[in-house]
């Protein structure tokens, strides 16, 4: 075809749903792994990244149950496996979000660096700065992030860069920490707002999410909840 030709004139009229935000969707079903009971979390936009993201915690042990309305039942209250394989993590970057969540609950994790064993400066080093200073040993070893903590505690963390998947890898850790977590030039994106929402839905104590200063005052565990993610519109 080497052209259309369109006729105006005609208005326009009827409705049309405008699906979740992928980069507010993927770090709110990372941070289900945070709680030990079921999650509802609705208006899930259909691509792969989700896909991929879904799998990975399928993997793990996550129970995932889908319905027809975009919405997802994640009950982590039974995990397998605290590894994201390079399989996985090389098509999705943003799976290194199940670090902070798997440190915090659960004391280890085992997560793929996004490059695999590539020699370079890493795009995770605010990631594992952040997480060091709340009490984590982290190793890296043929392409993967190896970390451990009895106990993740509060620290003050300024980041060097502003990082969006940093901020909420620390946010994330900072709710279930011993005592209170406060991120300096922490990211800013509606993303890393409705992500505090979500949490602060399931009992965590967030402030400040949405400006370059944000307080986590840690609590024991978290809760669950309904939570429904808000729109790609939302994003702009």
């Amino acid at each position: 075809m080497e052209k259309l030709i369109i006729k105006g004139g005609i208005p326009l009229n009827g409705e049309i749903k405008i699906s979740g935000a992928k980069n507010a969707a993927l770090p709110i079903l990372a941070a289900s792994l945070l709680s030990k009971s079921p999650i509802q979390i609705g208006n899930i936009p259909h691509l792969q990244d989700v896909t991929t993201i879904v799998s990975l915690l399928g993997q793990m042990g996550v129970r995932i149950t889908l319905d027809e309305r975009s919405g997802i039942e994640v009950d982590s209250s039974h995990l397998e496996s605290f590894q994201a394989p390079y399989e996985l993590v090389r098509t999705m970057r943003a799976s290194i979000l199940v670090l902070g969540p798997l440190l915090s609950r659960f004391g280890k994790a085992e997560v793929s660096l996004p490059g695999g064993c590539a020699i370079g400066t890493r795009p995770v080093d605010q990631h594992l700065k952040g997480l060091q200073a709340m009490g984590a040993e982290i190793q890296i070893e043929n392409g993967y992030i190896r970390a451990k903590a009895k106990k993740l505690y509060g620290a003050t963390i300024v980041m060097d860069l502003v990082t969006v998947t940093g901020t909420e890898n620390i946010m994330m850790a900072g709710t279930i920490a011993k005592g209170q977590t406060i991120i300096h030039n922490a990211a800013r994106e509606p993303e890393v707002e409705d992500l505090a929402n979500f949490l602060n839905i399931l009992g965590a104590k967030i402030q400040g999410a949405g400006t370059a200063t944000i307080t986590i005052d840690g609590i024991d565990e978290l809760g669950g909840g309904t939570y429904s993610v808000l729109p790609s519109q939302s994003m702009e």
